[in-house]
């Protein structure tokens, strides 16, 4: 690369390639140890002498504003080397061509499950069927792009990084570790981060670079993903070529379930998290909700030369639903037993639990019998399907589509902490009552737009007894909030409320010993209500809590001699019983196919959810809604298209289509509760429930709709010309 005509430019500060940058950002290997035998080569922060896949930087422009910086890029002249290219998962599973030679094939991470006995079900089962579903890859597309701004100290050797990401503390870690900064001396603040979906817990090489290029020049630097650049480098995911099995009884008993799935996750595993954890979870959630004991499975995740793949909303859920529910589709069809009743067979007793399923995770309460019932009732289906038969005689062709699942939320410290990567599965908080009685929250959790703040005054404000407005949250922010892992996962109500409702349950009772010394009553005469210290049998206010905040602050000379208040508080929590607290939920689809166009209608779509104690039912049915929408996006709408040499071809919202309010059915969405009992709170998550249900809901109601006309869609996104395919048209 020849950079002196861009470092000759207009307003440009310095050009660095990737030799530069790497001698101050060690590279990073992508591995965890419970993933046994991942592989990934390193990576650094830019690229040196090879690029992977298109959109990975080889050089960084600093200029005094953005204008000047996309100018003087134009001006760096670079001579390519053009290398062989794999893009096809079966060429890189074949090792045609290998990407990294020194790991001596394309695997980066393979994994075989058998229970045992699975060619015996198969041999003996009066109905087996058989099916190979291929995924799309696809991406978060936030409404706001990554954004980073990092601020090196020189004279105090420290790091200030306003970054947009969801693990703050995470990102601590790793700036300290990657550009040799003691962890103290790192300060990551998130402030409101506008959709993440997972897309932002990972770690980028061009933020990195940007940190990097801060304590090269001893400067701030700051770099925003444009859409265009969004589409090359944010984590893709997805993208899945699975062949399933399932043997059954002639009595509509499943027996087995077996699965052969192969996933491309581009050139890289992506650090810390890794890229093998989606092919993983697919692995282990194959079957979830049914109480067959016998199961195969095997994995294989590949590199490829496109864009890196890791973990996005609902990470590995949807394909392992539609996958389990597209198979028992076809069995119920087979068997000419009506959908619904088939899972109501199958599925696992309300009363089974604890439950273990085949592959060893342990359920603690779920309701998988309640939820289909009551789902059936909310969407009339009996009168449905009678509607749909009567319109079929007219030549409308609509079609229902079912869809159980099981949803990962509030990881114990099994899911990282063994290992080796430095993610927090605790999260802490801390309450302080102010002098002038307010209440001040700070949680490790951050807010991404899923109402994580809200829900955290709210249970602050009942553990405590103060009204809604004298409550403020800050979150965000490793210099001022306790250590925790952030949001990920479905754990901001789960792990993060149950801190905040533990911290909120203490301070109630520190303020209430520094209001019974002042009052010199039994304290446990005492409650806290509407901002005030009351009776706790009349409710008469006797003190308010602004008077405990200026004594115990102004006036301690005033109280016992004995007596110290302690009116800020923390704790921290992080399940333990459980690898997970699981969650479970049914969703339905009604759509209508038109056989001449291809087109798909969305007419309505239901959701029955079980994610524990519901905290704010308005942000409960938001959380669904939109999971919903971005499920739906990846089942009709959402992928992205490679040529054979690796190029992106759609990379802009002008060509990836993503899902529309115009297109969008009415979502209807129904709580039922069943808390678990690892916490106080009771909460579960909920964030990714609905993009795990909806693409199987959608898949499996397009082809009820074409049964009639002898056709399948087994690809998403169910495109018009796919389902043109399907029917033999083009």
């Amino acid at each position: 690369m020849d950079l002196s005509k861009a470092q000759a430019a207009p307003g440009v500060i310095a050009v660095v390639d990737g030799r530069a940058v790497a001698e101050y950002c060690t590279p990073w290997v992508a591995v965890l140890a419970h993933l046994k035998g991942i592989k990934s080569p390193p990576q650094h922060a830019m690229a040196i002498e090879r690029a992977c896949w298109q959109g990975e930087a080889c050089a960084a422009v600093i200029a005094e504003s953005r204008s000047q910086a996309e100018d003087a890029v134009a001006l760096i002249e670079a001579e390519w080397e053009e290398l062989p290219v794999v893009v096809d998962m079966d060429a890189a599973l074949a090792g045609k061509p290998v990407i990294h030679p020194e790991l001596g094939d394309n695997i980066c991470f393979k994994r075989e499950y058998d229970t045992g006995g699975v060619d015996d079900v198969f041999a003996r089962a009066d109905v087996v069927v058989e099916e190979t579903f291929r995924f799309g890859r696809h991406t978060g597309v936030c409404l706001e792009g990554r954004a980073i701004l990092a601020d090196y100290n020189a004279g105090e050797h420290s790091l200030t990084v306003y970054h947009a990401t969801q693990a703050p503390h995470m990102m601590q870690d790793i700036f300290s570790r990657h550009l040799n900064i003691p962890e103290a001396n790192v300060r990551v603040i998130t402030k409101d981060v506008g959709g993440s979906f997972g897309i932002k817990v990972h770690v980028y090489p061009d933020e990195m670079a940007t940190a990097a290029i801060s304590v090269l020049l001893r400067r701030p630097v700051k770099f925003v993903a444009d859409r265009l650049e969004s589409f090359l480098s944010d984590i893709h995911a997805r993208e899945h070529k699975a062949r399933v099995r399932l043997a059954c009884s002639k009595g509509g008993e499943m027996l087995a379930f077996e699965l052969d799935d192969v996933t491309a996750i581009g050139p890289y595993s992506v650090y810390p998290r890794t890229s093998g954890i989606e092919g993983n979870q697919v692995v282990n959630l194959i079957g979830g909700p049914y109480k067959h004991q016998k199961y195969r499975a095997k994995l294989h995740v590949v590199f490829t030369n496109k864009n890196v793949t890791c973990q996005y909303r609902a990470v590995g859920h949807p394909i392992a639903v539609a996958l389990t529910e597209g198979i028992v589709d076809i069995a119920a069809q087979k068997l000419g037993i009506d959908p619904a009743e088939f899972r109501r067979r199958n599925l696992i007793a309300d009363d089974a639990y604890p439950y273990t399923s085949p592959v060893g995770l342990k359920f603690e309460k779920l309701s998988h019998q309640r939820t289909l019932a009551k789902l059936l009732d909310i969407m009339r289906y009996t009168e449905l399907r009678a509607e749909q038969a009567r319109l079929r005689k007219t030549g409308v062709h609509r079609g229902i589509g079912l869809a159980a699942m099981i949803e990962v939320t509030n990881p114990s410290p099994a899911f990282y902490g063994v290992g080796g990567a430095r993610i927090s599965a605790q999260d802490g908080a801390t309450l302080r009552l102010e002098p002038t009685g307010m209440l001040t929250v700070l949680c490790s959790v951050t807010e991404q737009g899923q109402g994580t703040e809200a829900i955290f005054a709210q249970i602050a404000a009942s553990a405590v007894g103060v009204t809604l407005d004298k409550v403020r949250c800050m979150t965000g922010d490793t210099g001022v909030t306790p250590y925790g892992g952030g949001t990920w996962a479905s754990r901001g109500a789960g792990i993060g409320g149950e801190a905040v409702l533990q911290a909120g349950r203490a301070l109630r009772s520190n303020i209430l010993d520094v209001a019974a010394a002042l009052l010199k009553l039994d304290k446990a005469e005492l409650d806290i209500a509407g901002n005030a210290v009351v009776n706790r049998l009349t409710q008469e206010a006797k003190l308010p809590l602004a008077e405990v905040g200026r004594v115990a602050y102004f006036r301690p000379d005033t109280l016992p001699m004995d007596f110290q208040s302690e009116l800020t508080v923390t704790r921290h929590y992080t399940p333990r019983q459980y690898g997970f607290t699981f969650t479970n939920g049914m969703q339905a689809a009604l759509v209508e196919v038109d056989p001449a166009t291809g087109f798909v209608s969305l007419l309505r779509h239901w959701c029955v959810e079980d994610s524990g104690t519901v905290i704010n039912p308005m942000l409960a049915d938001e959380q669904l809604r939109g999971g919903i929408v971005q499920g739906i996006g990846g089942a009709l709408y959402e992928e992205c298209i490679y040529g054979p040499d690796g190029q992106l071809m759609n990379g802009s919202l002008a060509d990836y289509l993503v899902p529309m309010a115009g297109e969008m059915p009415d979502i209807v969405c129904v709580h039922l509760e069943t808390p678990t009992q690892q916490s106080q709170l009771g909460a579960k998550g909920i964030g990714e429930a609905g993009t795990a249900g909806a693409p199987a809901a959608i898949m499996n109601a397009i082809n009820d709709a074409l049964a009639p006309l002898g056709a399948r869609v087994t690809q998403m996104p169910f495109t018009p010309e796919r389902i043109l395919k399907a029917l033999g048209k083009v």
